[in-house]
């Protein structure tokens, strides 16, 4: 169960995608994964918006979970 006290948003900026289908296999990924309390997907800017609990996940996993489906993800500067 996720512990919304302990959610911490993320950015993540996405590559390699280019249509529907692949921001649904990133999404369907990221949203299956234990921690993550959503993921979605902007199709338009490339990037992905995490929420998830840092004591149950890491960055890193999240970026190689989007590596197993394809595509390429780093955490984004503002």
């Amino acid at each position: 169960m996720i512990d919304m006290a302990q959610v911490q948003n993320i950015t993540l900026r996405a590559e390699g995608f280019s249509c529907p289908s692949c921001v649904s296999k990133i999404e369907t990924k990221l949203n299956s994964l234990n921690g993550v309390e959503r993921a979605e997907v902007k199709f338009s800017s490339g990037r992905i918006l995490v929420g998830y609990e840092p004591d149950r996940i890491s960055v890193k996993e999240l970026v190689n979970a989007v590596a197993e489906v394809g595509y390429t993800a780093k955490p984004a500067t503002i």
